[in-house]
């Protein structure tokens, strides 16, 4: 058993390159497919503290619910954003592997092998 998750989106090359890196180098990691199983704000708070990062380095900015979902207003709090990333887990920027308190964007896929 591994204490390595990651919030994967099978639809999404870089998600999947990722995942097969994690099998590669021996690492058998809890998959959470986000979009089915959108993470809570609270999950959400704890990734962001791990990866060192605001929520809206976060966002995938060049979705089509960026804007629907008003996030292109700047003015909105930290608490504001992640509840919309909680409404539309569409826009969280991914995949994300945690191992621990350690979390990064698997882009590129490589980027998570320092935490493994």
């Amino acid at each position: 058993m591994s204490n390595v998750t990651i919030f994967h989106n099978p639809r999404c090359s870089k998600s999947r390159q990722t995942l097969a890196l994690l099998e590669e180098n021996g690492v058998e990691p809890t998959i959470i497919k986000y979009l089915e199983t959108p993470p809570s704000a609270e999950q959400l708070k704890t990734v962001l503290s791990s990866l060192g990062i605001n929520a809206r380095d976060l966002l995938r900015s060049k979705e089509a619910e960026y804007a629907e979902a008003g996030l292109d207003n700047m003015d909105l709090s930290e608490d504001e954003v992640i509840a919309k990333m909680v409404e539309f887990p569409k826009l969280i920027e991914r995949p994300i592997v945690i191992n621990g308190d350690a979390a990064r964007i698997g882009r590129p896929p490589e980027s998570v092998l320092d935490i493994i």
